[in-house]
């Protein structure tokens, strides 16, 4: 009998390779084996999601740094757990704009507002549309992940700390926003449920997602609060100046396209 994914040979009594760790399937694939599999991995009280979550908030240095350093089986890969995290968020934009269209609705006075201004200034918001970003959440996700490793590592990089390269520092990136999207959407869904405003939603949720952030440096790189407040101050700066020179250039590439004029 050889292995399925990698062809070693294998004995009779084995569940796992040996060569590549993967289990052994012998059975056909059938309902109550697909169930298992969904019950190992998300339902069972030790199921690897629900470690991962759980142990992101304890101690997500073991997470983070286990995984570089090689740890692969306690907890969901980094990748697999990122793409949960954008199904969640694909689930909660699809109830989002299907059954809670009015949560998207701007403020009474945010409207009163945009009564009040100039004309002028009116036409030029005239093409902002919100579910243009709803729509799109998951690609905003998935490049704000590049974004915030480059200003991670930049900082580190240049204040001496070069432990983790870039690689690495995109897999610190990737646990931390996965944490975050999973929240984001789950408090989202509950709140909208309720009947609260989206907008005011994301603005609750806002706050606490750069605090975790701050938490999770100080945990994977074991510094004081004082020294992990400086450096996430310093990211936060690295991080709207990168997002700015990425907005200059998209409207620069905009603008030479025809899509606005000045």
């Amino acid at each position: 009998m050889n292995c399925k994914n990698c062809n070693n040979t294998l004995k009779a009594s084995q569940k796992f390779c040996d060569e590549c760790g993967a289990k052994i399937i012998q059975n056909r694939l059938k309902p109550q084996v697909l169930a298992q599999q969904v019950n190992e991995q998300f339902i069972s009280i030790d199921n690897k999601f629900l470690r991962t979550f759980i142990d992101l908030f304890k101690q997500p240095e073991t997470v983070i740094v286990g995984y570089i350093n090689g740890t692969r089986k306690k907890y969901i890969d980094v990748l697999q757990y990122f793409a949960i995290a954008l199904t969640l968020a694909g689930i909660q934009v699809f109830l989002l704009t299907t059954f809670f269209r009015d949560a998207l609705d701007f403020t009474p006075e945010f409207a009163k507002a945009i009564e009040n201004m100039p004309e002028k200034n009116i036409n030029s918001m005239a093409g902002f549309n919100p579910d243009f970003f709803t729509k799109h959440q998951g690609l905003i996700y998935i490049l704000g992940v590049p974004v915030s490793s480059l200003a991670t590592w930049l900082v580190y990089f240049i204040i001496g700390d070069k432990r983790f390269n870039f690689t690495e520092h995109l897999v610190i990136n990737l646990y931390y926003s996965a944490q975050i999207i999973i929240i984001t959407a789950v408090f989202s869904i509950l709140f909208l449920v309720i009947g609260m405003n989206y907008l005011i939603v994301s603005t609750i949720l806002g706050l606490p997602t750069f605090i975790y952030l701050a938490y999770v440096l100080k945990k994977v790189f074991k510094e004081d609060f004082w020294n992990t407040v400086a450096k996430f101050l310093i990211v936060m700066v690295f991080y709207m100046v990168i997002y700015f020179i990425l907005i200059i250039i998209a409207a620069i590439v905009l603008f030479f396209n025809g899509y606005f004029k000045i």
